[in-house]
């Protein structure tokens, strides 16, 4: 399939997948989970926290003070709450490489390679220049400007984790240009791969799923895609303020982690 064509069918899709947004299952699957599992996120996510081990980072630096210190062996837990902190002070002191360590430890949790990638990612010669473009970028023209400074700019650090960089330097920011950043990894691209696939096959458009396949991937996400994401899940946030049953205002985040919690299967 030509690029140009493929690209015509991606808008098609694209489209689709605006005016259809979530159907009625997930809908009730989402407000199901905010009544159970996730009600204690009702409030804002900021709670949300995973586990981490902290001696498995001693070899990485800058180290942020209000993270534990790398000497303990037993496990420990970092908050969203906690990383928008770290990303506040390195706003403030206009060196992102805290908030990089923070926003990854947190995305990567116990995972055993983390460490060294994240080691690596640092000893790049461009990336303070590239987290301080990212965070003006950010403040001045939006997330999207942002993701497009940090794309294929710093060798080992992919979307899956910067987009978590830019969700909490936005948060820790005074009044960042819209749109606002938000998490976009596998996990949530994969659940809308496949929610895109069933719109598409159900439109009639020629070859949804290798489109979506192809739109949605595990990773690499150009900056319009990025920008495709950012519009469809704020629109599916307002979906769900409009159908009542409590969920809050102004809280994709909200949406993401239920969608990264796997409360909906589009394949069911």
């Amino acid at each position: 399939m030509a690029l140009v064509g493929r690209q015509d069918l991606a808008d098609a899709l694209d489209a689709e997948l605006m005016k259809r947004l979530l159907p009625a299952a997930a809908v009730h699957a989402v407000h199901g989970w905010l009544a159970g599992a996730g009600a204690r996120y009702v409030t804002g996510v900021g709670a949300h926290a995973v586990e981490y081990v902290p001696a498995r980072w001693s070899g990485i630096s800058p180290w942020p003070d209000q993270l534990v210190e790398r000497s303990r062996m037993a496990s420990a837990t970092i908050s969203r709450a906690q990383v928008v902190a770290v990303a506040r002070e390195a706003v403030k002191g206009g060196e992102l490489s805290e908030a990089l360590v923070a926003s990854y430890v947190w995305g990567q949790g116990r995972t055993g390679y983390g460490p060294h990638r994240l080691k690596e990612i640092l000893a790049e010669p461009n990336v303070s220049d590239a987290l301080g473009k990212a965070g003006a970028a950010l403040q001045e023209e939006g997330a999207v400007a942002a993701y497009r400074v940090l794309y294929r700019a710093v060798r080992g650090l992919g979307p899956a984790f910067f987009t978590k960089l830019l969700y909490f330097l936005g948060l820790a920011m005074d009044a960042p240009a819209a749109p606002r950043a938000l998490i976009l990894d596998q996990r949530v691209a994969r659940v809308v791969r496949t929610h895109a696939t069933r719109v598409g096959l159900e439109t009639g458009l020629t070859s949804a799923s290798d489109v979506a396949a192809w739109t949605w991937s595990d990773g690499g996400w150009t900056p319009h895609r990025y920008g495709v994401y950012l519009r469809w899940i704020n629109a599916v946030a307002e979906q769900l303020v409009s159908s009542g049953n409590g969920w809050p205002e102004s809280s994709p985040d909200l949406l993401e982690l239920a969608l990264f919690d796997g409360v909906w299967d589009p394949a069911r």
